[in-house]
């Protein structure tokens, strides 16, 4: 077995930048919980505000800091995400405490072409999330965890594939690495153990009595000398992640940080499915006390002309749909929910030299895509197919959204897609049509149609294709019953080619 342990040192830290506005990357910021520093950022440790200060000393040295409360929710819901990225990666993960994600990968190295390509992956799949990751691996869940909180000295981080050099590697780790010897800490100094090698020489019955079995258990897990199965995590079947803003956002483009955050969850959920996503909702939830008469949330659902898995795409989308809109309330708080329907499990497509005609259908979607965000649904229409064989009734405009992606109506190669608004009437020579006082080449036809006696609209046309002087191809048809204003054997025009 091979094991990778996802080691997030500054994960509350990180959850809690994530709700303040864009633009607060260099103000210093720090966690309180029960009145005193729990961490703290660069540029507040810059100013010497250090973990375990007091509130009142911390904003005595940065008057500008950034207060924030620790939240174990927040974390774990930060840490959730992480886990939920790297089931791309292998189904076998699971949480270790506050902080910790372990990935059992051995399935998985041939797939990814090796152990390095397997890092590489998964690092680029938490990128996104925005959390600073130590990454190890052993042959073992405990060894390889203890070895990621350890080695943050090593940018790569320590790798052990062999159970012998995990097990030196462990000899030489200090104790409270542990999570029973953090408990016991100054007990265990007290008696000159400082690592592991110094605990495991110590008779373990002694051990027992004095600090637990849990230590020992611990210590045989870390080094392979015991089982240590575990549960994985189970993948929820919807998406829903909530984000609480640190100010109210009075404008929508203010949402658009809070949002690229929850955005880069999303694509992590919908990601660990190999799918990608073909619709969602963002909810606003709204300040009660500046609401007035409007509701307490609002909801913006987004549905994809092609599904994506691409995060900056996605969020361009977005940006374009909150342009548009304008608040009903100051927001306090946001959340994107996606359900399982709404995502695409087929292939993605493959990358190609040469466009393909999948490629520019795709392309075609995305400007689908994006003009429906800036413009509205209702504006962006598509052609779809009615069952009547007359060319002006054969086809209706709805909005690309009703009309199933932007359908397109069956038409033969023979007949043009631009049509005038009425039939104009053509002069006549020698019993052929004129355009323009010139006379047509009749090259393709007649397509006899006879239709529409059941609504009093009859038309009995043979149509044609025919060609002007300059080459340009126009679609006449002549008229076989007399028409209000005309008489049999009437030619018109209907249509031009492009």
């Amino acid at each position: 077995m091979l094991w990778l342990a996802l080691h997030l040192p500054l994960l509350s830290l990180e959850a809690f930048c994530a709700t303040l506005p864009a633009g607060s990357d260099e103000r210093p910021v720090a966690l309180i919980h029960e009145h005193h520093v729990a961490a703290a950022n660069v540029a507040a440790l810059s100013r010497g505000i250090r973990p375990g200060c007091t509130r009142a000393t911390a904003l005595a040295l940065a008057a500008d800091l950034v207060l924030g409360q620790a939240d174990p929710q927040r974390d774990a819901r930060a840490q959730l995400d992480v886990a939920q990225a790297a089931l791309a990666c292998t189904p076998s993960v699971t949480v270790e405490g506050t902080g910790l994600v372990l990935l059992e990968v051995q399935a998985s190295l041939r797939y990814f072409g090796g152990h390095a390509a397997l890092l590489a992956r998964l690092r680029a799949l938490l990128a996104p999330l925005g959390h600073r990751v130590q990454i190890a691996s052993a042959p073992t869940a405990l060894g390889a965890a203890v070895l990621a909180r350890w080695r943050d000295d090593l940018a790569e981080g320590p790798h052990s594939r062999d159970r012998r050099m995990l097990q030196a590697l462990l000899d030489t780790a200090p104790v409270w690495m542990l999570g029973p010897a953090r408990e016991h800490w100054e007990a265990l100094q007290g008696m000159g153990l400082r690592q592991l090698e110094d605990l495991r020489r110590l008779p373990r019955s002694g051990l027992a009595r004095r600090f637990g079995e849990t230590l020992l258990d611990d210590l045989d897990r870390a080094r392979g000398e015991r089982p240590d199965p575990r549960r994985w995590l189970a993948l929820p079947p919807h998406f829903e992640s909530h984000l609480e803003l640190y100010t109210r956002a009075d404008t929508s483009a203010q949402l658009i940080h809070a949002a690229a955050h929850l955005m880069a969850r999303l694509v992590a959920w919908a990601g660990a499915q190999q799918a990608r996503v073909q619709a969602w909702t963002l909810v606003m939830k709204h300040e009660a006390r500046h609401r007035g008469e409007a509701p307490e949330t609002s909801t913006l659902r987004i549905e994809l002309a092609t599904p994506s898995a691409d995060a900056a795409h996605l969020l361009g989308l977005l940006h374009e749909r909150l342009a548009r809109c304008e608040l009903a309330a100051p927001t306090l708080e946001i959340a994107m929910r996606c359900h399982g329907h709404e995502l695409h499990r087929g292939a993605p497509a493959s990358g190609e030299l040469f466009p393909t005609r999948q490629s520019e259908s795709e392309g075609f979607g995305r400007l689908v895509e994006r003009l429906r965000a800036r413009l509205g649904d209702e504006q962006v229409l598509a052609l779809q197919p009615v069952a009547d064989h007359r060319p002006e009734r054969g086809t209706r405009a709805v909005p690309v959204q009703q009309g199933g992606r932007g359908a397109a109506p069956r038409l033969t190669a023979s007949r043009p897609l631009w049509l005038v608004p009425e039939p104009q009437p053509l002069p006549a020579r020698d019993d052929g049509p004129l355009l323009d006082g010139r006379p047509l080449q009749l090259l393709v036809g007649p397509e006899r149609i006879e239709s529409g006696w059941w609504d009093g609209a009859l038309a009995t046309r043979d149509y044609y294709v025919a060609q002007q002087p300059d080459g340009a191809l126009v679609w006449v048809f002549r008229d076989r019953l007399p028409a209000a204003g005309s008489h049999p054997g009437g030619w018109f025009l209907h249509g031009r080619y492009g």
